[in-house]
């Protein structure tokens, strides 16, 4: 089936990098197309990198070019509600994003994941597997890559990170497994109600043939399912891809096959085991064998600034978690930890106007110190018995270290923006680890 016959004029809503792999595909087509871009922005990110042969309408909307289009691609970050993009809908004109096109030319099997947290840690740990198990394999989506830039050098397989807008506007990506890992509230200022964003989300189970859900949250389970597909189940406590203690060991499990003791992986919290089964289970549904890549699973130990483990001496683990701008992602780390020693928990920087009551119970649970620091600091001392006011990151770490003893953590784990102290996360993430380099 040819998806371009009858398309001739291609408008591209919104630039920056995906907006220009948008570009770049449509130009690499062998077809008569005409291709111009709008971005409401003045200045739009990649405006110097765009094709001198593609025009760029800047500043605001161009309804002419809009109402002249056979096809309308529009960036995720670009709302289906907005006026304009409803006024292309009504008239009949196809509003698609840059993943439909991928459906469109992907020959290789497909992978997806979606889900509120945790989706670039199993999107990235499914990637790496699947090439230490010796497949030729393209990751990207939400993630790193624009999915469309995928396509330049063939691969055996791809692996998606899909957020909830990118589904809105994908109606044909056949998958040979997609995994639905949560659902938390989370883009309230898109959606009018969960109702609406879980929706959003199931869009990725329409067209797959093995769909992974959580088996200790039902809202990732579809509402129906066809009589082609099959629905495979992860969880902490029971699911096909489950942990099973033997003789006191805990396990990751296939059903009755064991897979490697939970005590093997590098990743810190039970919300990374729930990843990593999640992982398992993708790969199997696409007839890889990742027990070739066990090795590489022992090693694995996270994305950047994503619970990850920078240093451990002494049997003193420090986890940089500064991608945790915001309260849940800081309670995903929080559950489950499991630690022999102290916690020393730092959390502070720009609150973003956050209710950070939801912490106090999960530190309850916790032998824990607490350590406030950055512009709302104050906000988070309610939180608990132990916490101390600091200036910053560094202060903290020059008074602990002396006192930190075995079986100890110092987690990074802010619930709060860092723009009050640090460029962005990614910078106040590196200032921990050079620190925790320094004194480990």
């Amino acid at each position: 089936m040819d998806r371009w016959k009858g398309i001739e004029n291609v408008v591209v809503v919104g630039l920056g990098i995906t907006g220009l792999s948008v570009v770049k595909h449509l130009l690499t087509l062998d077809k008569d197309i005409e291709v111009r871009v709008i971005d409401t922005r003045n200045n739009p990110p990649g405006k110097e990198q765009l094709d001198s042969d593609v025009e760029l309408h800047t500043a605001s909307w161009n309804t002419d070019w809009l109402f002249a289009a056979d096809l309308v691609v529009i960036n995720p970050g670009v709302a289906l509600a907005t006026p304009e993009v409803q006024q292309v809908i009504k008239k009949g004109i196809p509003v698609v994003g840059d993943i439909e096109l991928f459906a469109w030319a992907a020959t290789a099997p497909v992978i997806a994941i979606t889900g509120s947290n945790g989706k670039s840690t199993v999107t990235d740990l499914a990637g790496a597997l699947a090439q230490d198990s010796g497949v030729k394999v393209g990751v990207g989506g939400n993630i790193g890559v624009p999915a469309l830039d995928l396509l330049i050098e063939p691969c055996d397989l791809y692996v998606l990170e899909l957020s909830s807008f990118q589904l809105e506007t994908t109606s044909n990506l056949n998958l040979i497994a997609a995994a639905f890992l949560n659902l938390s509230e989370d883009h309230m200022d898109r959606y009018d109600g969960m109702a609406s964003y879980r929706d959003a989300k199931l869009r990725i189970f329409a067209n797959a043939k093995y769909l992974v859900v959580n088996k200790d949250d039902r809202d990732t389970y579809p509402d129906n399912i066809g009589s082609n597909q099959s629905l495979i189940s992860f969880g902490l406590e029971s699911g096909q891809f489950t942990i099973v203690s033997i003789d006191g060991v805990d396990w990751l499990s296939n059903g009755a096959h064991t897979i490697l003791p939970v005590s093997d992986l590098c990743l810190v919290g039970k919300h990374n085991v729930a990843n990593v089964l999640t992982v398992l289970a993708l790969l199997e549904c696409a007839g890889i064998d990742y027990k070739k890549a066990l090795p590489t699973l022992k090693t694995y130990n996270g994305l950047t600034h994503r619970c990850q483990v920078v240093a451990d001496n002494r049997n003193i683990q420090w986890v940089n978690d500064s991608k945790a701008t915001n309260v849940a992602s800081t309670l995903a780390a929080l559950s489950g930890l499991d630690i022999c020693g102290t916690l020393y928990l730092l959390v502070g920087g720009v609150g973003k106007g956050a209710d950070f009551s939801e912490l106090a119970p999960e530190l309850a649970k916790l032998k824990v110190k607490l350590y406030c620091y950055g512009k709302d600091g104050d906000q988070l001392m309610p939180l608990h018995a132990s916490a101390t006011r600091w200036n910053n990151i560094d202060e903290i770490i020059e008074a602990i270290a002396p006192s930190l003893e075995e079986g100890d953590m110092v987690m990074l784990s802010p619930a709060c923006a860092s723009l009050d102290q640090y460029k962005n996360f990614m910078a106040r993430g590196d200032a921990f680890t050079q620190l925790a380099k320094q004194y480990a």
